[in-house]
């Protein structure tokens, strides 16, 4: 269940995958297959060769990305979603969501 994010910023993403530019959205999340993580940050992009590429440079298996039309997008939890959102500058991302 995805919480914590509005219309615009959904909208937004949805724009910039769809444009094949690689976009973040950080949405508080619970899910009981992963215990004690509270959010998750999909990046994604429809240039599913920029995706994995983006993958291969952040040592992420681009095996994970979900190819799911039209938004396809690679989900990062846990302290490898932190490591990726301060490389990024998203630290507005960190701090909202507590990371």
């Amino acid at each position: 269940m995805a919480f914590g994010i509005n219309r615009q910023e959904l909208s937004e993403w949805k724009d910039r995958v769809s444009n094949g530019e690689l976009a973040y959205l950080t949405h508080f999340w619970i899910d009981p297959r992963f215990p004690g993580i509270t959010s998750v940050t999909k990046v994604g992009c429809s240039n599913l060769e920029r995706l994995e590429q983006w993958c291969f440079e952040h040592g992420l298996d681009p095996r994970y990305i979900h190819r799911r039309e039209p938004f396809p997008h690679f989900d990062l939890l846990g302290q490898k979603q932190k490591v990726i959102l301060m490389e990024a500058g998203l630290t507005e991302h960190i701090q909202r969501f507590h990371l």
